[in-house]
């Protein structure tokens, strides 16, 4: 992931597309740590941004997460 993804664009993914993004952004994150380990790393701003990247990702899932478990609990309730 090159450039930092809007919320309201992580927000229209569906969640495979979310889990998709968020094994890239490990992998990424690991390659990063692993950079900084042997020295090789260059760009540190780029830790912290997939680090909060990874974060963003997890609280829109949670609460898609969440919306869709509200809304199959009112539906049972109704019926």
């Amino acid at each position: 992931m090159a450039k930092a993804t809007k919320p309201a664009d992580l927000r229209a993914k569906t969640a495979e597309e979310l889990e998709a993004l968020l094994i890239d952004l490990k992998r990424e994150q690991f390659n990063l740590r692993f950079q900084r380990a042997t020295g090789q790393n260059e760009g540190q701003a780029r830790v912290r941004t997939v680090r909060r990247e990874i974060a963003r990702l997890k609280t829109i899932a949670s609460e898609a997460l969440k919306k869709s478990a509200a809304g199959a609990g009112a539906s049972a309730a109704k019926s």
